[in-house]
């Protein structure tokens, strides 16, 4: 069971004070969209718009093709699952599932299946008889998902639900979600601050910036194919180095390096290229700089080298696998031109 989205110019204002700022956006059926961005961006609020706990200022919000502006939060076929756990305390886990659908007189044999049927897809059963008291971030977090669940709803809304973990669960529980929405096939709306959940858990994913949307695509569309300097700067773990540049003899001067690239350069004024894509060896593409090494993270499986360029200007490097490089030390850095990014100066892409 799982139902369509689809948002016509939606706006939101607090008096004077405009927050959300016309957004169109369609979701298919069982599709796994996050709303991904940094605070303030409006990520939440549009989460809550869909929901029915803001009331929306403009535009049109239709589930299943049919407007629901003014349909109550409760007749929407959503269910959602907060940042805070927000559990009764005073409740068994069984009792904290199963009280929204006593509250609306479902039968009690259909409550107990619900339950158990919930209880079984998160791996709480041995749970049900404690009190949230007893049970550990990760294992409270579950039972809100429960909740929702029971609910059977067409539409789940996530609101940054792994806040409130520590790094090993919030991997552990981003797993747990991502095949919670293969099981069950629901629309799945969830919204984070954070680009690593964003493109581990999406189908879809729409980057939002002060109330706007600035792109939506699958993971690696954005990834590889950023409309702009924000989505390039932001999608992506190191982020995308982004390095001013100039024309200079139907080429770039980049780093005090001129380039010579084998694609239009016009009207670009920043390079990207991300850490991934840059090497240190003549055979990883061209020369784009020779830099000052300036501290190096050794992660194992992968070396990351913070760099800056002779004309002041940072630059990450990441290496695959246990490189030995000194701190302080000149290295010189390559880049493939194919898998280069240029902007121009209004920082939209140049294709």
């Amino acid at each position: 069971m799982a139902a369509s989205i689809e948002l016509r110019n939606i706006t939101k204002a607090y008096g004077d004070v405009k927050v959300i700022h016309g957004i169109d956006l369609s979701i298919d059926p069982g599709e796994f969209t996050v709303f991904v961005g940094p605070s303030g961006c409006g990520k939440s609020t549009l989460l809550r718009l869909i929901a029915g706990l803001e009331r929306i200022s403009g535009g049109e919000l239709l589930i299943d093709g049919r407007r629901i502006n003014e349909v109550p939060a409760s007749k929407r076929g959503i269910a959602m699952v907060f940042q805070s756990y927000a559990l009764y305390p005073h409740m068994s886990v069984r009792r904290n599932l199963s009280f929204g659908l006593e509250t609306i007189g479902t039968p009690k044999a259909e409550i107990a299946s619900r339950v158990a049927k919930a209880a079984e897809i998160l791996r709480i059963t041995p749970l049900l008889d404690r009190r949230p008291k007893a049970l550990s971030g990760g294992q409270r977090q579950r039972v809100a998902i429960g909740r929702a669940i029971v609910r059977e709803p067409k539409i789940f809304l996530f609101d940054e639900p792994l806040s409130n973990l520590d790094a090993e669960l919030r991997v552990q529980m981003r797993v747990e979600i991502a095949k919670l929405h293969n099981d069950l096939g629901n629309t799945m709306i969830y919204v984070t601050h954070d680009q690593v959940e964003a493109m581990t858990m999406a189908d879809k994913i729409v980057v939002l910036r002060s109330g706007i949307v600035e792109q939506v695509g699958a993971p690696l569309e954005l990834y590889n194919n950023p409309r702009n300097l924000f989505v390039a700067g932001f999608i992506g773990s190191p982020k995308m180095n982004l390095l001013t540049t100039e024309a200079k003899d139907g080429g770039l001067q980049v780093a005090g390096n001129a380039l010579a690239l084998p694609r239009a350069t016009a009207g670009a004024t920043t390079l990207g290229v991300r850490p991934e894509h840059i090497g240190i060896t003549d055979r990883d593409g061209i020369r784009l700089a020779e830099v000052k090494v300036d501290l190096i993270e050794s992660l194992g499986g992968q070396t990351l080298v913070y760099a800056t360029t002779a004309d002041g200007q940072p630059l990450t490097v990441a290496l695959n696998g246990q490189r030995q490089v000194d701190v302080g030390s000149s290295l010189p850095v390559y880049i493939d031109p194919a898998r280069i990014h240029l902007f121009a100066a209004d920082g939209n892409a140049l294709v």
